[in-house]
This record gives structure tokens, C-alpha cells and sequence, in this order.
């Protein structure tokens, strides 16, 4: 049962890729990645294919990580006897409320960063997904490998997630897929499933920039993302609005003018301040 979850985690990461591109790519990548879909798809079990057919005509996301006893896309909480079963992994179990798949995932990356008091004035803007010390305002990294472990290093330092060493890997493995690099010299490396806190990201600015994929692609501007389950669709969201920002050449010098990590914050602050509330 372990391998077919992992079959439909990997089908969901190749839609979920797919529908990044349609989003932020030129649609190059498109034929390639709904072939792989497809393969994918046939070699489900019959009765497992028509179920994930059905979910995924409501929602792209379908799989979602246990949490704390909880689905962790709606929130639901649990019977003991599901949690259990969920654990066993014997038979597939789904959410009695979203009626998404259950799985646990034990060594993924978590958030763990500090949760704000009820009395704390609520964060607006970029402060909502990041903070100055998650800003390095020059990468020591040579190439995309080295800046992912680097940025995710800091959220581990700065403790905000837990498991660099996993999240590292997975970005990596996300970024097989398809590269997350752009035009004009930005990269969004993320990981999807970081659960029990918010959307958070890292952001790492090489001024010579370096080669980011197989490709020899070359960026400058680094976001390394991590992102709930529940906030899959949101993420989209945010990608679109940080490119058609940097897309704009001023606020891409900005960043790179910046010589440590508060005037990188404040660039990025002041870049973002409309399109993101």
C-alpha cells in the first residue's frame, strides 16, 4: 500500500507542476508533463484510478498529509481508529470530511516557527510569509543545489522548519520535475506538505548570479518556499504576483543593491507593497 501512495504523490506533484507552468511558464514543458500524467494514471488500479478521477475534477490537490490527528488541507479532526489506519497503511483512507486521501509522512520537514500572540497587531504584507532574518543578501552558493541548502539551512538556523536535510531533498527532487527558474534571473525552489504553521519563504540574492538548473539557466534571485497542504491553490497566487513584481527591472536592482539583510528586506518590503496586503 506504501507504494501506491507514493504513486499517487508523485502523480499529484506532476499535476501540481503542471498547473505551475500553465500559470508562470510559456507552456513548453506541457505535452511532456501530461504524457507523464497519463502514465501514471493508467497504472493505477482501476477502482484507485476512478476515485483519484473523481477527486481531482473538484480539486488538484487529493492527497493530504496527517497532522496531529488532523487532514491537514480542512482541518478535520480525526477518529482515533482512522489515525490509526491511516498509520498502518493497509487500505487507502480518505478524509470524512474533504474526502481527500490520508497519508503520514514521519520524516517530513515541519513548521516550527513562533506563533504570534492573540495581543501581537496582525502582519500585513510580505511580513505575513517571511521575515529579515530569512534574507541572505549574497549566496556563497555556486549553483541551485548549493543556494537551496543555503536558504534552507537559515530557516532551520533561524527556526522556522525543521528537517533542512529533508527539505533540501525534496526541493531537489521538485525541482527533477521541471526547474523552477525564470526569466530575468528568478527561481521559486519550494516544498508543498511543510505543515503546522503558515506559507514561509527565504529569499537569496546572488549579484554575479549562478547557473540554477541542468539547464545552466542563470538566476539571481532566489525564493525558497514552503507551503501547507492547505494553501496549495494560494501559492499560485503568490508566484504570480512576486513575478509580475520582479518581472519589472527596477525592483530586481533593488534587490541586488542591497548590502545586507536589512536593506534587503526593506527592498523587498517596499517592492511588494501593492501587490501583496
Amino acid at each position: 500500500m506504501q507504494s501506491l501512495i507514493n504513486h499517487l504523490n508523485q502523480l499529484q506533484d506532476l499535476v501540481l507542476t503542471r498547473d505551475e507552468h500553465r500559470q508562470t511558464g510559456d507552456g513548453s514543458h506541457l505535452d511532456s508533463l501530461n504524457d507523464s500524467i497519463d502514465e501514471l494514471v493508467e497504472k493505477l488500479p482501476p477502482d484507485v484510478r476512478s476515485h483519484w478521477q473523481l477527486l481531482s475534477k473538484r480539486d488538484h490537490v487529493v492527497m493530504s498529509p496527517m497532522y496531529n490527528g488532523s487532514c491537514s488541507v480542512c482541518g478535520m479532526r480525526l477518529p482515533i481508529a482512522q489515525v490509526q489506519a491511516v498509520r498502518m497503511c493497509k487500505t487507502l483512507q480518505n478524509c470524512p470530511s474533504c474526502t481527500r486521501i490520508l497519508f503520514e509522512e514521519n520524516d517530513a520537514p515541519q513548521w516550527i516557527g513562533e506563533r504570534p500572540s492573540r495581543n501581537a497587531p496582525r502582519k500585513s504584507g510580505v511580513s505575513r510569509f517571511s521575515a529579515p532574518s530569512l534574507m541572505i543578501p549574497a549566496l556563497k552558493a555556486t549553483n541551485g543545489a548549493e543556494a537551496i541548502t543555503e536558504l534552507a539551512q537559515l530557516m532551520e538556523e533561524m527556526k522556522f522548519i525543521s528537517r533542512s536535510d529533508r527539505l533540501i531533498q525534496n526541493a531537489l527532487e521538485r525541482e527533477a520535475i521541471l526547474s523552477t527558474a525564470m526569466e530575468n534571473g528568478i527561481a521559486f525552489p519550494h516544498v508543498r506538505g511543510v505543515e503546522g504553521g503558515g506559507l514561509t519563504f527565504a529569499l537569496g540574492i546572488s549579484k554575479e548570479g549562478i547557473p540554477f538548473d541542468e539547464d545552466g539557466t542563470i538566476v539571481n534571485i532566489i525564493f525558497l518556499i514552503t507551503i501547507p497542504s492547505a494553501v496549495s491553490a494560494f501559492y499560485l497566487r503568490l508566484m504570480s504576483m512576486l513575478t509580475e513584481t520582479f518581472i519589472k527591472e527596477q525592483h530586481r536592482q533593488a534587490l541586488l543593491a542591497s548590502e545586507n539583510q536589512d536593506q534587503l528586506w526593506k527592498a523587498l518590503t517596499k517592492a511588494t507593497r501593492y501587490c501583496i496586503k
